[in-house]
């Protein structure tokens, strides 16, 4: 196993405690003179001493050997010594001071931007309607570890402090003791019974609050919950009164905050980190006393310290509190700067800190431990594409199944796991509630930094002990060239056992190492643009225990034949390449299940590719085989297909028809099979009008369905409408009417439409009713002429979160008798972008429209982000042009509406 904590995992023990236990158990014995093949008696004598002459050489090496053997156990005892093995085992914890305890005590002048979010949870707890006032409510704070939940929660509590008969503030803890923490509640409701209930059991004392609470108006707040299950015991000691009782808790983790809350979501508030002022106004007061104190010449050295602690309050505490004991001159807080990471293992105060993040990590499963060090690889500010980590997970052996499960799906688990405990931030938010991609907090990069080196889990380009480390210990190595421009790997290090090799940055080629001393290199990951070119792979067949292979490097044109001979190779990521062409081994490898490409021509043989699930984006133009388009409904494992159509019009009948055909087979059939996702770029005008109503019978089980072109539908195709699962669609079609929302309002699954069009019918409003579009989560809507824009009526796309719209100024008051879009009805509406069609319109009416927008869009909801843009501004009408633009419109009806004389009378 890869993982660093495999050897004691039935113990649940910690990565450290296992590495400790792994390296005691791979100590090699030495064998004895008995044992070595060697015969007894006088012959075998002779043999023996004629071996102290001939093999001194090789005794004295086997001397040095066992001296460095001695050493690796002086090591091992060491950190089993410092990892404290043996108290992993059943032996009771000391207690220790809980590190939270100081947000109890923090000053109030010493606070800096609680008030907003103090206000937004006050106003969430207080405020309701009449009847659902009167009703139990709860309120969860969610934000990783430092962001200040506890001070905050604290702070509301104390606010509030009066207005209710009973309040109560416990904090849970990692280790939850819920008889502790029940009595803790009971003696701050009603102290009386503190000496009594001693040896109360959980029902006893659960019984009692709840008694005592029956018709009371009380307020609790439940600090630092971990998990689902102490929450579910708690709860059962607060009755559903009608006394507009309160309770407020905090957690880390997103699962948790929900579960709380489950039954009003909208009850859960999300700490942010603070905002560039506040973060400003707090480090200064720290350091300094005021938020004027700071000199000038640390100003900029401060911005660039405060960039590392990213809004995190408790880092910006900790890391100011440090300054505020240095000397006030830039070499000493330059200094400082670039060594938070280090002082994380020597300052006190960091220290604390440190405790703090770390009580998420030490919560984490042995898998979840292995798979956030893996983080570390990565540089500072990196985002961190998720199913680029899965792959990477998946190559190194962290991805540990069970019962037939999907690998990727497990690996995405974990991600979403992560992200849950808030130890990764999440990007890019999709319709689905996926993150796209994650980012690590600096704070929690320079820890899990910290602990990969003493793991020797990662060796790094950036750390100092570079050249004092033992090379024959390194398992993955991370090269950053952003950070350093020349980075001389020393030349004694062995390469033989690194399993990861992931460079970033301009690497020059003679700084490179040779691939072909990576003799057990798993995941190979080249992320070098400009320097590097194609013969750095010279030596890529000698990796044969390569499963995982991306290169992000511009120069590279063309891969060599030898790649067919990587039997192991899961992925194969080429999209940030110019490889047009794919070698002819290709095909050759069996159990490659990933190859992203980059308008990369469909190779020969693709049938041969049995274990392919993912397939993009391949170019598919007049080269391209019949055969081969055929052989691309053989691959029975796809799941995701990306297709660039790239024909011309002239040859899109007659020859070209073999091509559509074979195409449509070939999908009809993925389609019957694990097809979930398909995309088609096409380009030279090339027409989708195969694919209109040719499609069967219909990919049922697919789940996305984009199209990027210059070809449009001339209505929704025909199979549309039976995609039950279907989720994801971008699509082009024109004319868009009321009949294209309502096929589309009927999918049962929809939670993301772009569509794309000329025109829109009628003109004057396109209605979207309260019938379809029950789940959709994010609309976009662009159209050249879209007459006045869309109408939603009350009730329509009631879980609408993100729109985008076009809205047409010129002539909007005739047409629509009024500016009531209806987007006040969208009750559900998180971010509105509304662009300002400006042709034709004169400058007050794109005025009053944008008033309008901005009036309807107050009716909604605080948190809604509002975005106006204008298009063609440069095209409204001035004042001065007013009568001849209307001489000019009224002109050009006349001629339109006098009919065209042709033969025979005709007219249109």
């Amino acid at each position: 196993m890869s993982c660093p904590s495999a050897g004691l995992r039935r113990c649940g023990s910690c990565p450290t405690t296992s590495r400790a236990a792994l390296t005691v158990s791979c100590c090699p014995w030495v064998s004895s003179p008995v044992a070595n093949g060697k015969p007894r008696g006088c012959k075998g004598l002779l043999s023996r001493c004629m071996d102290l002459m001939t093999n001194s050489k090789t005794r004295h090496r086997m001397a040095k050997k066992i001296k460095v053997l001695k050493q690796r156990a002086i090591e091992v005892s060491s950190r089993r010594a410092r990892y404290k093995v043996d108290d992993v085992f059943f032996r009771p914890s000391r207690t220790s001071i809980d590190p939270r305890l100081p947000a109890f005590f923090t000053e109030m002048t010493r606070l800096v931007g609680i008030d907003g979010p103090r206000n937004k949870l006050i106003k969430l707890l207080t405020e309701g309607e009449c009847v659902t006032a009167q009703q139990l409510k709860v309120v969860s704070i969610v934000g990783f570890g430092g962001l200040g939940k506890t001070t905050l929660a604290n702070q509301v509590y104390q606010k509030l402090e009066g207005q209710f008969e009973y309040q109560a503030f416990v904090s849970v803890s990692q280790k939850p003791d819920l008889k502790k923490i029940l009595r803790n509640i009971l003696s701050q409701i009603c102290w009386q019974e503190c000496a009594s209930n001693e040896a109360w059991d959980e029902q006893q004392l659960i019984n009692k609050i709840r008694q005592f609470l029956k018709h009371k108006r009380y307020f609790i707040v439940i600090d630092d919950i971990w998990g689902t299950p102490v929450w579910r015991a708690i709860k059962c000691a607060f009755p559903e009164n009608s006394s507009s009782s309160r309770i407020l808790t905090t957690t880390r983790i997103i699962t948790v905050a929900k579960y709380c809350s489950s039954q009003h979501h909208d009850h859960l508030y999300e700490i942010k980190p603070l905002s560039a002022t506040h973060s400003k106004s707090l480090f200064f007061k720290r350091a300094f006393g005021s938020e004027g104190g700071c000199p000038l010449q640390l100003r900029e050295v401060s911005d660039e310290i405060l960039k590392k602690c990213g809004g995190l309050p408790l880092a910006i505490i900790t890391v100011a509190s440090l300054l505020a004991n240095k000397a006030s001159t830039k070499e000493e807080w330059l200094r400082i700067r670039n060594s938070i990471g280090s002082a994380l293992e020597k300052d006190l105060d960091m220290e604390e800190m440190k405790k703090i993040l770390f009580l998420s990590y030490n919560d984490l499963p042995y898998h979840l431990k292995t798979c956030l060090l893996y983080l570390s690889i990565f540089p500072e500010d990196y985002e961190i594409k998720r199913d680029r980590l899965v792959r990477r997970w998946i190559a190194e052996g962290f991805i540990n199944p069970a019962g037939g499960q999907d690998l990727e799906e497990v690996g995405e688990g974990y991600f979403s796991e992560l992200i849950n405990r808030s130890l990764i931030e999440p990007v890019e938010i999709q319709y689905d509630g996926r993150a796209d991609a994650c980012r690590v907090h600096d704070m929690i990069l320079d820890l899990i930094i910290s602990k990969s080196i003493e793991e020797n889990f990662v060796t790094f380009s950036g750390d100092k002990k570079l050249n004092a480390l033992p090379y024959d210990k390194v398992r993955r190595l991370s090269l950053n060239y952003h950070a350093q421009e020349h980075i001389m790997v020393p030349s004694n290090m062995i390469v033989s056992h690194v399993r990861s090799l992931t460079i970033f940055g301009c690497a020059e080629a003679e700084h490179m190492l040779s691939l072909s001393k990576f003799h057990s290199v798993r995941v190979l990951d080249l992320e070098n643009r400009e320097v590097l070119e194609h013969n750095c792979l010279k030596h890529i067949n000698r990796l044969s225990q390569l499963k995982y292979l991306r290169l992000d490097v511009r120069r590279i044109t063309a891969l060599p034949e030898q790649l067919g001979e990587l039997q192991n190779l899961q992925t194969l990521d080429l999209r940030w390449t110019l490889v047009k062409k794919l070698p002819a081994s290709i095909v050759q490898l069996q159990k490659l299940a990933c190859l992203l490409v980059n308008c990369t021509e469909l190779p020969e043989g693709i049938g041969n590719m049995q274990a392919l699930r993912e397939l993009s984006e391949v170019e598919i133009n007049q080269n391209t085989s019949p055969s081969s388009l055929q052989e691309l409904g053989t691959l029975t494992k796809l799941r995701m297909l990306g297709l660039n159509l790239n024909w011309h019009i002239s040859n899109t009948n007659g020859g070209m028809k073999a091509y559509t055909d074979n195409l449509v087979m070939s999908l009809c059939k993925l389609g019957m099979l694990n097809l979930r996702t398909i995309q088609i770029q096409s380009y030279n005008f090339c027409s989708l009008d195969f694919l209109l109503d040719s499609w069967f019978p219909p990919p049922c089980f697919l789940q996305r369905f984009e199209i990027s072109t210059e070809y449009y539908f001339p209505r929704i195709p025909k199979w549309v409408a039976s995609l039950d699962h279907l989720s994801y669609l971008g699509i082009y079609v024109d004319p868009v009417d009321e009949e294209t929302f309502r096929i589309l309002g009927d999918l049962p699954s929809l939670l993301f439409l772009w569509i794309s069009s000329r025109t829109a019918r009628p003109k004057e409003r396109l209605i979207i009713s309260s019938n379809g579009f029950r789940y959709l989560k994010e609309l976009y809507f662009t159209c050249w002429d879209s007459g006045t824009g869309l109408m939603f009526e009350a009730g329509a796309m009631p879980e609408l979160e993100n729109l985008r719209v076009p809205f047409s100024a010129h002539d909007v008051f005739p047409l629509c008798g009024g500016l009531d879009f209806g987007i006040q009805n969208l009750h559900s509406l998180k971010h509105l972008h509304v662009e300002i069609v400006c042709y034709g319109a004169k400058v007050w009416e794109v005025e009053a429209l944008e008033d309008a927008v901005k009036n309807a869009a107050g009716c909604l909801s605080d948190e809604l982000t509002l975005e106006v843009s204008r298009w063609d501004e440069e095209e409204i009408v001035k004042d001065g042009e007013h009568k001849l633009a209307e001489e000019e419109v009224d002109a050009d009806n006349c001629v339109r509406n006098t009919p065209l004389r042709v033969h025979e009378g005709y007219s249109f």
